[in-house]
């Protein structure tokens, strides 16, 4: 049995349903069905009953899943150590807007515990590259906020956020419950760089003539010193001085794990697969 149609196989009996199954494999689904066939077809047993609403295990695909996730993590330790043994021994995690810091010491943990020799570098980003470093290969996955241009870039959604304006304590706006972005008309809206990834700097909304920011404390700074308003998940603090009211018509940002979409390395599948989990 090959472990991409064990994998795939694992895909299908989690999420009952095919469609959903290949959008978390990132393929599409006609190769999916085939792979499961060819599965089926190999061991000479039907693994799942399928239905308009989705497919349940049979007796003999609930024995496979079992051994299934078994061997699949014992192959995933296997490219581990052979990593290790190799010298590939270091994974660089990017972060932009402290998204690595919304897991508190939990990732930390819960990674080292299974990988204890590997060394972590994180490094983190400004505004300027919403992936973090990954799209110029200075970082091997990234926790960062979307949406931004995922060409080459396969991203897994860990959480949805509510976005809020950023105002001065003193603002007549401040004190309100929430606020549109019509009752923002008039006032002056930090930017980013030139050169900033047009997806990005559109969300947020930051092509104005106001002052350029490259960070948070910026963009902070930006909001106490001179008035501009901004905007920001509404799960970050803001310091002493400002207030984040609730947007009724803006999006939700969405924080993601995100990596290469060519091969990406074994550490990196497990980084995703730890992260995920604590989700």
């Amino acid at each position: 049995m090959e472990l991409r149609l064990l994998a795939y196989f694992v895909a299908v009996a989690e999420e009952r349903h095919f469609g959903r199954a290949a959008t978390r494999l990132h393929i599409s689904q006609p190769p999916l069905s085939r792979a499961i066939r060819q599965l089926e077809h190999d061991l000479d047993a039907v693994l799942l009953h399928r239905s308009p609403s989705g497919v349940a295990l049979t007796p003999a695909g609930k024995v496979l899943y079992d051994d299934a996730r078994t061997l699949l993590a014992q192959a995933e330790q296997a490219r581990v150590r052979v990593a290790a043994a190799a010298g590939t021994d270091t994974i660089t995690v990017g972060s932009l807007a402290g998204s690595a810091e919304q897991f508190g010491d939990q990732l930390v943990v819960a990674y080292r515990r299974q990988h204890p020799g590997i060394r972590v570098r994180v490094r983190e980003a400004d505004f300027t590259d919403p992936t973090s470093g990954l799209r110029k290969g200075l970082v091997d996955v990234a926790l960062t906020l979307a949406p931004f241009d995922g060409t080459g870039v396969v991203t897994h959604v860990l959480r949805s956020d509510p976005v809020g304006v950023v105002l001065r304590d003193d603002d007549p706006l401040a004190t309100r419950d929430s606020l549109t972005l019509d009752d923002l008309a008039g006032r002056r809206w930090f930017r980013f760089p030139d050169g900033t990834d047009p997806v990005w700097r559109a969300f947020w909304r930051a092509d104005s003539d106001g002052p350029e920011v490259r960070t948070v404390h910026e963009c902070q700074q930006a909001v106490l010193w001179n008035g501009t308003v901004g905007l920001a998940p509404l799960t970050h603090r803001q310091p002493a001085g400002l207030t984040a009211v609730a947007l009724r018509d803006m999006p939700s940002c969405e924080l993601v794990v995100a990596w290469p979409a060519d091969n990406p390395s074994p550490l990196v599948r497990s980084f995703v697969r730890t992260v995920t989990e604590l989700t």
